[in-house]
């Protein structure tokens, strides 16, 4: 029905009589001449109707509104000296309609495509409509464009790219299933797959080496601006490899979606950082490093405090951290938002000393003794101005409220360079943590990841134990993560006493698996990319919903179909299910 698209119109056509379909995205009418920006996936063309081309096209040409679908034949040529439009690629040049058909019409729009930024809810709702939007537009060819460098790169190391079942059996992988009845098998049920995990490791077992897959997983938890319940990964597996192959690998496939969606290139290599050390620096596993705001323990300079609320901490087995905010002038006012900001976070409260005249201020520092305020000014080179912000609590309670603490004085402070970029690979993660829900230890990253060290000689210290496991992070955003696997049964069932899964429930759960471990299975390991948050922090975008074409609110809704919706009684009865809502 065209000869070209709207947006590959150029000067190399001028004096060609070209056919062209589209939308009208604007109307212009000069009395004389109508305009009508013709836009399709690939851009706008100016499209003149002229009474001296076409009388009959420039008379019908006045009913024509926005959104309406054109079919149009006409001559291009070059527009007129000083109507050009540098802001378009098709901008010095023009199409002189002889004639054109209505292929469809539009109702009046809930909402102007080319407004600034339409309601999100309308957004949603009519999604088909704000799929049309130019800047919408340009997001998703990036999604496509990032597809393809993703199946490339990983095609030329020698990847395979496999599909695995949506209809899956439930395991344990730290959120919740999404449940599917099964009419066949009445009262049985399906899951949906968290993540392939399970299914890459059997392709390892099945010998195939190297896989991947840019695949669907489904979540049932708590949803926020880079959360959906559905959401797509990049899931690679590896055999014969160790963690050093794999972060090889996955730097480089970064570094070609850096490259690809933001026009340069990334700082390489990525640094590394252990979990510990995250953790005593940044209190989080996820740092910023945009901008140089380090955490320390000053737990050792209060061993002998008389200071009651730092010597019930030390006694109690807690820590105190502080973090320094040099070279900015804070009142009183902003000393007591800074508290309230930290109690928000769950502190149970935050201390500030302030130098000012060569001393130390704050309705504390009566408190202490002169060897801690001079240590407290030796250790942070405090100078006249400088704030030291102090947390004292359980290690882990401080950690959390400490990392996010910081992260409020970056942002509130203008500490945080926005403009640039920064990577960071965080390895040496517990294989183990502390769930105070189960009242037990679980696996941090699932029970697959093998340890550093062998656990058959478990001496009861859950939390020395560390894994083969790494993340990487964006900006203080994990946009990936992995590890190395249990390949031997006997490994992997030592895994599993360590989580006091019994061999029943290991069997019930895991009997495929487990078999399968006990048929020469490769040493192998791998990472998965949560693509879509990729694409959001790449593309410079504030959430997920952005890059997903038909997102989810944060209800976990669609606007548009209406889902989740209730079925019939004839489906539930085929299912042999009831229904109670209380």
């Amino acid at each position: 029905m065209r000869d070209k698209h709207c947006g590959s119109v150029s000067r190399d056509d001028i004096g060609k009589v070209i056919e062209l379909a589209g939308w009208v995205f604007r109307r212009r009418d000069h009395g004389g001449l109508i305009f009508a920006d013709l836009r399709d996936i690939t851009g706008i063309v100016q499209v003149v109707f002229s009474p001296e081309i076409s009388s009959e096209a420039h008379e019908r040409a006045g009913d024509i509104k926005q959104e309406y679908v054109l079919k149009v034949t006409g001559r291009v040529e070059k527009r007129p000296p000083e109507t050009e439009n540098p802001n378009m690629p098709t901008g010095d040049i023009e199409v002189l309609a002889n004639s054109f058909e209505i292929l469809n019409t539009s109702k009046p729009l809930p909402f102007q495509l080319d407004e600034d930024e339409p309601n999100e809810s309308l957004r949603l709702k009519y999604r088909y409509l704000d799929l049309r939007r130019p800047e919408i537009q340009k997001i998703f060819l990036a999604r496509h464009k990032a597809y393809k460098v993703t199946r490339d790169y990983l095609t030329d190391k020698g990847f395979y790219e496999f599909e695995t079942p949506f209809l899956t059996k439930s395991t344990p992988e730290g959120a919740r299933d999404f449940i599917v009845p099964s009419r066949l098998n009445a009262g049985m049920f399906y899951a949906l797959p968290q993540s392939p995990q399970l299914f890459k490791q059997i392709l390892m077992i099945g010998g195939f080496d190297r896989y991947f897959q840019i695949v669907r997983c489904f979540r049932d938890e708590e949803l926020r601006a880079d959360r959906q319940p559905e959401f797509t990964q990049i899931d690679i597996e590896m055999s014969f490899v160790d963690v050093d192959d794999v972060l090889a690998l996955g730097e480089g496939l970064i570094m070609s979606l850096y490259k690809e969606l933001k026009g340069t290139d990334a700082d390489s290599p990525i640094p590394r950082m252990t979990y510990a050390d995250a953790m005593e620096l940044y209190g989080t596993d996820k740092p910023d490093l945009r901008f140089d705001l380090p955490l320390k323990d000053i737990t050792g300079i209060f061993q002998g405090t008389e200071f009651g609320v730092f010597k019930k901490t030390i006694n109690e087995g807690g820590i105190i951290k502080a973090v320094v905010l040099k070279g900015k002038t804070l009142s009183r006012k902003d000393l007591d938002t800074a508290v309230d900001a930290a109690k928000d976070m769950g502190a149970g409260g935050l201390i500030w000393i302030r130098k000012e005249n060569d001393a130390l201020q704050s309705p504390v520092v009566k408190f202490m003794k002169d060897e801690e305020k001079a240590s407290l000014s030796k250790v942070f080179e405090l100078s006249n101005g400088d704030v030291l912000f102090i947390v004292a609590d359980k290690k882990d309670k401080t950690n959390e409220v400490m990392g996010r603490f910081r992260l409020y004085i970056g942002e509130k402070f203008g500490l945080i360079d926005k403009a640039t970029d920064k990577l960071l690979w965080v390895t040496d993660f517990p294989l183990l943590e502390y769930s105070e829900l189960e009242k037990r230890y679980i696996a941090r990253h699932h029970p697959f990841t093998s340890p550093k060290e062998s656990i058959r000689n478990f001496n009861g210290d859950y939390e020395s134990i560390i894994a083969r496991a790494y993340d990487l992070v964006l900006n203080g955003v994990e946009i990936g993560g992995g590890s190395i696997r249990n390949y031997r049964m006997d490994e992997q069932l030592e895994m599993f006493r360590l989580l006091n899964i019994k061999e029943e429930e290991a069997a019930e759960k895991f009997g495929f698996l487990l078999e399968a471990l006990e048929m020469g299975a490769p040493p192998h390991g791998g990472i998965a990319f949560g693509f879509d948050r990729i694409l959001m922090m790449f593309l410079g975008l504030e959430s997920i919903r952005d890059v997903i074409p038909f997102p989810k609110t944060q209800k976990g809704t669609c606007l548009m179909t209406g889902a989740p919706s209730s079925i019939g009684q004839k489906q539930l009865n085929e299912l042999k299910i009831r229904t109670v809502i209380k």
